[in-house]
């Protein structure tokens, strides 16, 4: 996808998430299209850590550009299925045990300051325990096969490394919806809510790769903001019986951070551009 298509697509699912909004404030109110569009913001914040990993992974296994597209169609169907199952069964926990917004918020502060202050991790999906467990029962071939997750390799049938990517894509995802679910709980206990602003954001998430796959050297500080966000929604949700925050001040907070944060990424994107045209211009 190019990067003038992938930009037009990833405007069409924000509009069109704004639109769902729209209905949500005429449907039930402004206060509920509220916690949508903040659980929207922190949700769609927290998919750009996850897409530079996917990025990493694709890198690692090689995968053309061409065929990625169908890696993340079929990976972000998973990820809606999984995300909705993990939602539900959240929902049902919190509601029966109270405290577990306690742990919620220490996992969220746990995970920003892991994302601020914590070495960049390589990608290494040989470790990835489900795609261990999978390779003792299912064969995997060698070669890619076009597109293909499975074919016939002499007579049986094998998955091929492209299956691979996507079970090591969907199970990486799992592992941050660790972050991503408890921080919407955050904002709202509302399963409609939860699943809804999760859904939206995940939805535009094939084009917003393409996007951030080309751009991704001008956003050093969109990282830092995200993790700031986490550690802000930790805190929230330890104080939720103490100190109410109300869902404007909590999204006024939000895109505040990440709106430096990008805007600091551009400052110093712009700056060592100039620096470098002075360098190069310099007898």
């Amino acid at each position: 996808m190019s990067l003038k298509k992938a930009i037009l697509w990833t405007i069409f699912w924000v509009v069109l998430s704004l639109l769902f909004n729209l209905g949500v404030y005429l449907l039930v109110g402004a206060h509920k299209a509220l916690e949508f569009f903040t659980g929207y913001v922190i949700e769609k914040s927290l998919s750009v850590d996850n897409l530079f990993v996917f990025l990493m992974i694709f890198t690692y296994f090689g995968v053309e550009p061409r065929d990625q597209r169908r890696v993340l169609n079929w990976g972000i169907i998973g990820v809606i299925i999984l995300r909705g199952l993990l939602i539900l069964m959240g929902t049902a926990i919190v509601h029966e045990f109270h405290w577990v917004l306690y742990l919620f918020g220490l996992i969220l502060i746990y995970s920003g300051y892991r994302m601020a202050f914590g070495k960049d991790e390589s990608v290494h999906p040989e470790r990835n325990k489900v795609l261990i467990i999978f390779k003792k029962f299912f064969p995997i071939s060698k070669s890619y096969h076009g597109h293909w997750f499975f074919t016939k390799e002499a007579g049986r049938w094998v998955a091929t490394p492209m299956f691979v990517v996507l079970l090591v894509i969907e199970t990486t995802d799992v592992v941050f919806a660790v972050d991503s679910i408890p921080a919407i709980f955050g904002i709202t206990l509302d399963p409609f809510i939860v699943f809804t602003s999760n859904l939206m954001a995940v939805l535009g998430l094939r084009s917003l790769y393409f996007v951030l796959a080309e751009v991704q050297s001008a956003f050093v500080y969109v990282k830092k903001g995200v993790a700031i966000v986490l550690g802000y929604i930790g805190v929230k949700m330890l104080l939720m019986d103490v100190f109410k925050v109300h869902v404007v001040v909590s999204l006024s907070i939000v895109v505040l951070i990440l709106t430096v944060s990008i805007l600091l990424s551009v400052a110093v994107k712009n700056r060592v551009n100039h620096a470098t045209s002075d360098s190069d211009a310099a007898p």
